[in-house]
């Protein structure tokens, strides 16, 4: 029986196990649309902005370790999914977009919404299709998922004109792909991985490292019995937050501008760092030429690119990290653990307690005991924490401890403001059963606040809770710090709603907070009620997000950070 590429598209869906999309359609789309309204399989999540549907799409793959997906119309609707792809790519999320195009007969004619989005993407997918026979679909449908998820994750895009949208095909499985041209390499290279074992058996201050790698590839409990059999203090790029449990006493806390300054002291210190599905960002080393400058540095990445791209690694090693982690675990098993740097331990515990994160005690609303009592009140729940870009990201960061892989959502690379909001909705999706968070600033929410009528409409019990500064606060931030105080374009006072009141117009409960009095009796009410709920909590309008590594320092020349 023949069906139309349409109907091909969500037959070959289906047949992947995706379970929810979300998108908005258009002209463009109408084929397929209209196929997918048949199937018996495939939830759609209709939201109300085509970046959202992307950013929905990286937070499902984020939550749920299996594959985004999301629709949008060609031209605009196309382009508008662009920032949700880009970051999507630089955190190496999984995610595949479709998108429709215009008719083949008329591409390149700048006809009627038409954008040529395989251009506009390709340096931010791993992969892309324009598809131009609709036999090829289901080849290319496989392929795409295949792609987005093996080696170094990341999105890939498939954009398919309307007319081929429409043409009958003989519909065939693809039960199994294969890609001559493309092997990621998995097993590390034995002789680097037994280096690697013997800098560890004779390190004296080493630092395990993790980053969005160790989530991606599930190493948590390799990285876990590496750290704890060899007493390797553990730190975390911002990507790799969840990858170690934060209450374990190995845990030193995140590294890089934000991070504790525990952590930063210790990989300047330390001679032997061990670097497991990280890249090195700027944000994580600061000064690249002054970044752990009596180390020895082991980099174990999937992406053969990023090794030793930023920072030179004495053993490199290129491969999946849950495979070398287990290989180099299992080599570390024949000789027994030294253990020899106690007095190394010793220095971090002094560091951790002279340092510690300060949480005020004085009884006014900062964002710092904001972030604080919610970890304190939803302790033991099965929570998912979504962030916004900015200082809400960092104090979530800081303050909400995570315990396991894939319970912190979050942009780093992009640093991508409106994420927080879209990415929930996608959490929540993936993870119904879950209490999902999102922890934002009144700026990033602003910027996506249309899609509180995706919440409404699916009555997705997202809790949404808004760090009211009043200000673009990071820039502010830094306006303060390094601009004289010269503030300029960062004052949201006026001109923002009443997020209370625009809560009620979506038909979701919301509440404001002004005072420390209201601030539990508030989030015990947000956490009772079983939908949606905004609690805008109005905080300090100038506190500010430290410790903090200035732009071109040395992870030691750290701002703040002090215990009082």
């Amino acid at each position: 029986m023949k069906i139309s590429g349409a109907q091909a598209i969500v037959k070959s869906l289906e047949y992947l196990g995706v379970k929810d999309v979300f998108g908005i359609p258009g002209g463009a789309t109408l084929p397929l649309y209209d196929a997918l309204a048949d199937s018996k399989i495939i939830n759609h999540y209709l939201m109300r902005h085509e970046q959202c549907a992307a950013h929905a799409a990286d937070g499902y793959a984020r939550a749920s370790g299996k594959i985004g997906v999301c629709m949008a119309t060609s031209g605009p609707g196309a382009t508008n999914l662009v920032t949700g792809i880009a970051n999507a790519y630089m955190d190496s999320i999984p995610i595949v977009a479709f998108t429709g195009q215009v008719p083949t007969h008329v591409i390149g004619t700048d006809a009627f919404q038409e954008a040529d989005i395989t251009g506009i993407t390709l340096p931010i997918v791993k992969h892309s299709y324009l598809v131009t026979d609709a036999t090829d679909i289901p080849q290319i449908v496989a392929e795409a998922f295949y792609i987005a998820s093996t080696g170094r994750p990341g999105p890939v895009l498939i954009d398919i004109p309307r007319d081929i949208q429409q043409q009958f095909i003989d519909y065939h499985l693809i039960e199994k792909v294969t890609l001559p041209g493309y092997k990621p390499t998995i097993k590390g290279h034995a002789r680097q991985i037994k280096e690697s074992a013997k800098l560890i058996l004779e390190s004296k201050r080493p630092v395990l490292l993790i980053g969005g790698g160790i989530i991606t590839s599930g190493a948590s409990e390799e990285v876990f019995k590496l750290a704890t059999t060899h007493r390797l203090p553990v730190t975390w790029t911002l990507m790799g937050k969840g990858g170690f449990p934060e209450n374990h006493e190995l845990s030193m806390g995140m590294i890089g501008m934000h991070g504790t300054k525990t952590s930063n002291m210790a990989v300047q210190n330390c001679d032997l760092l061990i670097g497991a599905g990280v890249r090195f960002d700027d944000r994580a080393t600061g000064n690249v030429a002054r970044f752990a400058p009596h180390a020895s540095i082991i980099h174990i990445d999937i992406d053969p690119a990023e090794v030793s791209k930023i920072v030179k690694a004495s053993v490199p090693i290129v491969g999946d990290a849950r495979t070398i982690l287990k290989a180099l675990n299992e080599y570390l098993s024949e000789f027994e653990p030294k253990a020899n740097h106690e007095g190394w331990l010793s220095q971090i515990k002094k560091w951790k307690k002279n340092y510690a994160l300060r949480v005020p005690r004085d009884k006014i609303l900062k964002p710092q005991l904001l972030v604080h009592t919610l970890k304190k009140m939803t302790a033991g729940m099965e929570i998912i924490v979504t962030t916004g870009v900015g200082q809400n990201q960092m104090w979530a960061a800081q303050y909400f401890n995570m315990e396991k892989p894939r319970h912190f959502i979050s942009s780093g690379g992009l640093g991508t403001m409106g994420f927080g909001l879209p990415s929930a909705i996608g959490a929540q999706v993936a993870k119904p059963d879950a209490l999902v968070i999102d922890i934002d600033g009144d700026g990033s929410f602003q910027m996506v606040l249309q899609d509180l009528a995706t919440i409404a409409c699916y009555n997705l019990p997202v809790k949404i809770v808004i760090i009211n500064n009043r200000y673009l606060g990071m820039v502010r931030q830094w306006q303060q710090l390094f601009y004289k105080g010269k503030y300029f374009a960062v004052d949201l006072e006026k001109g923002t709603p009443d997020f209370e009141e625009l809560g009620r117009a979506y038909g979701i409960r919301a509440k404001s907070v002004k005072e420390y009095s209201q601030l539990e009796k508030s989030i015990s009410e947000m956490l009772s009620h079983e939908g949606p709920f905004i609690l805008d909590v109005h905080v300090e309008k100038e506190e500010n997000v430290f410790p903090m590594v200035p732009a071109g320092a040395a992870l030691d020349e750290i701002i703040g950070g002090e215990a009082k």
